[in-house]
């Protein structure tokens, strides 16, 4: 999972979170802040009512000991009463209490506050119904939920679209210097614009590391160019003094025998620096690619050359590439070299009386070539190391193999962007798929 999708994730997850403990509390808060706002105004309500009474006096509303009541006939929402208070103490509370009010039972919020008037005590109650507090709540908390999940959405949305914009230069590094860096080719550095001092560091730390790769391999493949060219003189010079020794009239034949163990030798090192030699070329691009052919006529030419291989194993070829199929812009020499060795290695680890099927296929513009034999396979293990150099495992050690026949074929692989894919089962056989792009192959 990419990191910006999961920045979006967690802060997605996390206003929901919010939102849940929200939804959760908002009853409560709304409760709390509805009895806040009632108290609030019942406390007006009684600052009113007392500078109303002082006016014009107390004797206007409670006359000959009765009490004072007014309250809302119709509804019952609200009422004010005052009587004389016979308890003589001090109060000033706010409770909720049910009241009596013309054969109804009702719930009011009620503030009770005592006061004094030419020596006489007197009692203040203000109530509001609770019922007619309560009818706020649930619109109150309906417009709260809304207000908060637009905020969480408006939130979401930026954050999503900052998380974007600060990590563009991140993307930017890995789409420009690891995905779409053509490895181990040296490209001239172009710093990535960004505000973001970490990611400068990033930017300039992985060039620098490419490069020291790039100046490593360069290096490498430099001194396998020039080791290569180096062996080819003097082992070209012992071939040549080795071939006039036989011509010698006084050379024993004991002398002959070691002489020709000797060039076996130097047959095999100079086939070792010329395969050396050529994954050089391949790797500095010193091939063109000029060349078009037919697919089938050129897996025909490998065929011609190594037919006598299938003779001596027995061994059943099949070939099933279609006419039509033209390589163009290629190297024929490197593509040769290419079947030469896969078809070679299906021969030399096949069993005796197998078989080689080479066929080809095609899905959306993707051209596949297969060959698959019927030899003693790879075991799993060693799969992901076939490629490597030099890299020679128990069945290779039996033949006569240098462990440079596979890394050839990857190296003009990837020189054409071929991709190769392998499978195989031990004593069953082995497949080696090739993928060609599109654009290398015309109908």
């Amino acid at each position: 999972m990419k990191l910006g999708t999961k920045l979006t994730l967690f802060n997605t997850i996390s206003k929901l979170v919010i939102v849940v403990l929200f939804v959760l509390l908002l009853p409560t808060l709304i409760r709390d802040i509805n009895r806040n706002y009632t108290d609030n105004w019942l406390r007006r309500q009684k600052d009113k009512v007392l500078k109303i009474v002082k006016g014009p006096g107390i004797k206007n509303y409670i006359q000959n000991g009765e009490s004072y009541g007014s309250y809302n006939a119709l509804l019952k929402e609200e009422y004010v009463s005052i009587d004389v208070d016979s308890l003589n103490e001090n109060i000033d509370t706010i409770i909720n209490e049910n009241r009596l009010v013309e054969g109804d039972t009702i719930q009011y919020r009620i503030l009770s506050h005592n006061f004094k008037v030419n020596k006489t005590n007197y009692l203040l109650e203000i109530g509001k119904s609770v019922d007619t507090i309560n009818e706020t709540t649930a619109p109150l908390q309906s417009i709260a939920f809304e207000i908060l999940l637009g905020m969480v959405l408006l939130t979401i949305l930026a954050d999503q679209i900052y998380s974007t914009y600060v990590l563009r230069p991140l993307g930017m590094i890995i789409k420009t210097k690891l995905i779409g860096h053509k490895f181990p080719h040296h490209t001239p550095y172009k710093k990535v614009r960004t505000t973001t001092s970490d990611f400068e560091y990033l930017d300039i730390s992985i060039h620098k590391m490419i490069q020291t790769i790039e100046n490593t391999f360069q290096k490498e493949r430099e001194f396998i160019s020039n080791a290569s060219h180096e062996l080819m003189t003097p082992i070209s010079i012992l071939q040549s003094k080795i071939e006039n020794m036989f011509e010698r009239d006084d050379i024993v034949d004991e002398t002959k025998v070691r002489l020709l163990e000797m060039q076996k030798i130097l047959n095999r090192l100079k086939s070792i620096t010329k395969t050396l030699l050529l994954i050089s070329q391949i790797e500095n691009d010193q091939f063109l690619k000029e060349d078009d052919i037919l697919l089938s006529e050129l897996i025909q030419e490998v065929y011609d050359e190594i037919s006598i291989r299938f003779q001596e194993k027995n061994i059943n070829c099949q070939i099933e590439i279609p006419g039509d199929w033209k390589l163009i812009h290629v190297n024929k020499f490197l593509l040769f070299n290419l079947f030469f060795n896969l078809i070679n290695n299906a021969i030399k680890y096949n069993k005796e009386g197998g078989s080689i099927k080479i066929q080809g296929s095609s899905v959306n513009k993707i051209f596949v070539v297969e060959i698959i034999d019927s030899g003693i396979g790879i075991n799993p293990d060693q799969l992901p190391h076939i490629f490597n150099r030099f890299k020679k495992f128990s069945q290779s050690l039996q033949q006569d193999s240098f462990g440079l026949g596979l890394p050839i074929v990857k190296s003009i692989a990837g020189f054409h962007r071929i991709k190769i894919e392998v499978s195989s089962e031990p004593e069953v056989g082995s497949t080696f798929k090739l993928i060609f792009p599109g654009d290398l192959i015309s109908l």
